[in-house]
């Protein structure tokens, strides 16, 4: 069966580009920053105990779920979210839905799927995105990475759903039982704005937020030692890797954000949201320098103390930048 009716928008992070998708095509209308910004999305943590392909975890996001989450408690969306303990049930599950004509979000890991470059196909099991359909016994997916609606066959989609390691998907699929066919976004948006602030300067485990910034800037400036310079190289690559490329939208979603304050800005006729827009698109910026700098001396044969010293001061930077740029935001008046 097909949902022609789907309507299919390429955005640059795949679960607020699910949210934007899904519920508009209930009629709810959002845009991808507005659903990063009110769901919270921004966020640091650096995760050195917790190794995801044997290489510390960073991440420049809330951790993968939230973003749905805290977006739907506050637009008054009620969903329906499964996971499964095999294949069968989950697939089975799947086909019952959407022969229903209901669009389903999917957690999946990016490796099996067949329609990604394969120079983007590796382990990492928190992408989402939307079967809408089934068609010559293809499923039909909208996949808000990709330029366009594209199939994916039933046993590559079955292992892109239940793949192994952390997270592990266990076929997680949602869809919507209930959206308001429309919302006031001004509570949604402070609040949303508030928690971002909360998390990235409150939280008092060293390793989030600002202080994950530093922290990782005190790890970066030791690597010629520790892991030593091999190593070191994997674990450069993958911060880089998770603030550019995961890190959709660029800089770690700090472009992104920049783009939802904007859009506040208009919404709420609050032009002081406007000029921090802009001071975060320059704390994106040095966030692109680090990646730059990070990304020669990973391809680098000179790379040494200094190099990764650096690289750490380049990092500080960023943490200033974010600490003043969330101190401000705080502090906005309602």
């Amino acid at each position: 069966m097909t949902n022609s009716f789907f309507q299919h928008h390429q955005t640059a992070h795949c679960e607020s580009g699910v949210i934007s998708n899904l519920l508009g095509h209930y009629g709810l209308q959002i845009s991808e920053p507005m659903a990063f910004g009110i769901g919270a999305g921004i966020f640091f943590g650096h995760l050195p105990f917790l190794k995801v392909n044997g290489v510390p975890g960073t991440t420049y996001r809330i951790w993968p779920g939230a973003i749905f989450q805290r977006v739907c408690k506050r637009l008054g969306v009620r969903m329906e979210s499964e996971k499964f303990s095999t294949p069968e049930k989950g697939m089975q599950a799947l086909d019952k839905v959407i022969e229903a004509g209901i669009p389903v979000g999917l957690q999946s890991g990016v490796y099996y799927l067949p329609y990604f470059p394969a120079s983007y196909r590796f382990h990492f099991n928190a992408h989402n995105l939307v079967v809408y359909g089934k068609q010559d016994g293809q499923y039909l997916v909208s996949d808000p990475v990709m330029d366009t609606v594209t199939t994916i066959d039933p046993e590559s989609l079955a292992q892109a759903r239940f793949a192994k390691g952390f997270p592990a998907p266990k076929g997680k699929m949602y869809y919507p039982v209930h959206v308001p066919p429309s919302a006031s976004f001004e509570k949604p948006i402070k609040a949303g704005i508030e928690q971002a602030c909360h998390f990235m300067l409150k939280v008092p485990i060293p390793l989030f937020g600002v202080k994950g910034i530093r922290f990782l800037s005190k790890k970066v400036a030791n690597y010629a030692e520790n892991p030593g310079d091999r190593k070191a190289t994997l674990y450069l690559g993958n911060i880089i890797r998770m603030q550019e490329e995961i890190g959709t939208g660029g800089a770690g979603f700090r472009f992104l954000y920049a783009a939802f304050l904007q859009e506040a800005a208009e919404l709420l006729k609050k032009d002081e949201l406007s000029r921090l827009a802009g001071e975060l698109t320059k704390t994106g910026d040095l966030w692109r320098n680090f990646a730059f700098a990070a990304g020669r001396v990973c391809k680098s044969r000179s790379a040494d103390n200094v190099s990764y010293k650096e690289l750490s001061q380049m990092l500080l930077e960023c943490a200033a930048s974010e600490d003043a740029f969330f101190r401000k935001l705080a502090q906005v008046k309602w």
